[in-house]
């Protein structure tokens, strides 16, 4: 086999768990093969405790991960204080990321793992995107890819992958925003993306109704019969091979997910719960429909426990595996 392309991953909030938990990841996986390099700062990498080695290049984390962690070296202007965030920081923490996605494009890195981020210091420094999702897919917006672009979020967690209509929407909002036209596209990006991503060559999707027992005929609300159905009709016209609207107090079962490759959710909640149910600690946040591999843990900066040694790994590692087996998919 060949070697695998490194991962870019980017340090995310300095003064979160990032670090922390990063070199955590480089302990549990500089054995395993699939190298990356941090994008951030160096020194601050050096005080987590773990050997640090800069790198000039991402190709050089071949010759470096098994022994060190390779950080492409990007100072921060002030000193960083663990749980609290400092907008003076926040252009480097935009500017890593730019810097991960470029090397992506450029074919340097075969995908990006993202460090959580702190959205108040960004926004006060004049970041003007509501988080990584709009950013990443902002940079990559001139780039020819699939007819059918994202993004699209997912959330993973052992067998299950659960994909988003809407996403930071209040449940007030969300019938107004399931239409036709939005589950088609997400039902699209999500089929291309297991094929091109995951390597099923028929996926088979499962669309969560937006009712209890899927509207009963229309008795609890008419979505199933005036949005979900018409939009399944269009799919399935289209090739796409996708179930009936489904109760969603019954989709998540092990016999159910046994039945679908990928659950199309129509609102947060009902694709998080059921994530984090089957594994807290190790879900993926990953954006499908990019011309680039990106993921991400699926937490937050964690400012309550940072720089006390208590952090959890888990989803930055389930995040950096994951982003290689999407690489090496695409590669094939």
């Amino acid at each position: 086999m060949s070697t695998p392309l490194p991962l870019a991953l980017s340090m995310g909030e300095p003064a979160g768990v990032g670090p922390e938990i990063i070199a955590r990841a480089w302990a549990a996986l500089k054995d395993e093969g699939q190298p990356f390099v941090v994008i951030g700062d160096a020194s601050l990498m050096r005080a987590q405790g773990y050997p640090v080695q800069a790198v000039t290049s991402p190709a050089d984390a071949h010759g470096v991960f098994a022994r060190a962690i390779p950080v492409l070296d990007q100072p921060l202007p002030t000193a960083v204080v663990p749980g609290r965030p400092d907008s003076a920081n926040a252009g480097p923490v935009a500017d890593w990321i730019e810097q991960a996605v470029n090397l992506a494009l450029d074919g340097q890195v075969g995908g990006i793992v993202t460090a959580p981020i702190a959205k108040a210091p960004l926004y006060a420094a004049g970041f003007r995107f509501p988080g990584h999702t709009e950013f990443i897919a902002e940079l990559t917006a001139d780039v020819p890819f699939a007819e059918t672009r994202g993004p699209v979020m997912m959330l993973t967690a052992l067998d299950l992958r659960a994909c988003l209509v809407t996403i930071h929407a209040s449940l007030a909002q969300v019938p107004e925003l399931v239409t036709i036209e939005r589950v088609c596209r997400t039902a699209r990006v999500v089929h291309e993306a297991m094929k091109r991503d995951f390597g099923i060559a028929r996926p088979r999707l499962a669309l969560a109704a937006l009712n209890p027992h899927a509207g009963e005929g229309g008795a609890m609300g008419l979505e199933e019969i005036e949005i979900l159905a018409p939009a399944v009709e269009i799919l399935r016209a289209e090739g796409i091979d996708i179930s009936d609207p489904r109760p969603a107090d019954t989709m998540f079962h092990a016999e159910a997910r046994a039945g679908y490759d990928a659950a199309v959710c129509l609102y947060h909640d009902q694709a998080l719960i059921p994530v984090k149910t089957l594994d807290f600690w190790g879900g993926v946040n990953v954006t499908l429909g990019l011309p680039i591999v990106r993921t991400s843990p699926d937490h937050g900066t964690g400012f309550d426990i940072a720089g006390k040694g208590v952090a959890r790994p888990d989803s930055l590692i389930a995040a950096l595996r994951l982003a290689g087996q999407m690489a090496a998919a695409r590669a094939r």
